[in-house]
């Protein structure tokens, strides 16, 4: 299902999403600044600027505009769940946590401004995302502003994002099985992008059953998302993949791949996708296209 879907699709989701990626970059060169003291503004736009797929903002866009959801408010939640993830990535870089030398095919953010700049700058970021969603002009309404703020929240905290890496560290070493694995990624990665979908359709007006439907596509989002990160782990060179390949298996992580191996870890992903579209196919949405597309991407990437 899902190859037909990107097949009919790959030219106009091609162009929509080069168009969203260039806005997106463009809303988050405005928005996070340079000038705050002491450097820590280099390193803030250092980790967020020029790099990255840009998945979790476009899942938010994708979904406002389906559902027909106040473009403004949209980008706003866009960038904003794109600094969580950003100021993430930072923490989990620093040698205290994985200890790596290379994101988004340029040295970390601890690696070139120190680790107390990293440091700063991942927790400024952390407080920019918020700021961004409770906006003093009006683009937001305070409903809704809080909403989009709950939303983030819960999936960025012990509960979510926050909770599964302390969950990944935790497991280093051991053997876990596939729900306790899947529980692990459901917070620490697929919280973040199916609270991306979630942001999404709080800028629009959703019946109750269209939102569960979304939840679900969301979550399954997510979930194959990380499951073709441990493949690409394996699979893929540094190079491609902007950041260190191998480095999983090097610090005994338990993967999808460590699992149940290559081939059926890959048969897992499509399945998951699969659950993906048959959610959206159920939510009642007119024309969930990009919808679509975007969960073939996730699935058809090569970094």
């Amino acid at each position: 299902m899902s190859a037909v879907l990107s097949t009919l699709r790959s030219t106009d989701f091609m162009a929509w999403r080069e168009a969203r990626q260039a806005a997106v970059e463009q809303a988050l060169c405005d928005g996070v600044p340079s000038e705050a003291p002491a450097g820590l503004g280099d390193a803030m736009r250092y980790a967020v600027l020029d790099g990255g797929k840009r998945l979790r903002p476009l899942l938010v866009l994708a979904t406002s505009e389906t559902l027909g959801g106040q473009p403004l408010a949209a980008m706003r939640a866009a960038c904003a769940v794109e600094l969580i993830h950003a100021y993430s990535l930072v923490h989990d870089d620093m040698p205290c946590m994985d200890n790596d030398v290379l994101r988004r095919g340029k040295p970390t953010v601890h690696v070139q401004f120190g680790e107390a700049q990293a440091l700063l700058a991942g927790d400024a970021l952390q407080a920019l995302a918020f700021e961004l969603l409770v906006p003093d002009d009006g683009t937001v309404q305070p409903v809704m502003a809080a909403r989009l703020c709950r939303l983030l929240a819960l999936a960025a905290g012990a509960g979510g994002m926050a909770g599964g890496q302390a969950i990944d560290l935790a497991s280093v070493g051991h053997a876990l099985d596939q729900p306790a694995l899947e529980a692990m990624h459901r917070q620490k990665t697929g919280a973040l992008l199916q609270a991306s979908v979630m942001m999404g359709a709080a800028t629009a007006q959703v019946s109750p059953a269209t939102e569960a439907h979304l939840a679900e596509y969301g979550a399954c989002v997510g979930l194959a998302f990380q499951v073709v990160d441990d493949i690409l782990d394996v699979t893929a060179d540094s190079a491609t993949l902007g950041k260190t390949a191998g480095k999983d298996a090097a610090a005994d992580k338990p993967t999808f791949v460590s699992l149940m191996g290559l081939t059926s870890a890959q048969a897992y992903a499509d399945r998951v996708l699969d659950q993906a579209h048959e959610a959206l196919r159920c939510s009642g949405i007119a024309r969930p296209d990009t919808l679509h597309a975007l969960a073939d991407w996730v699935g058809r990437r090569d970094s």
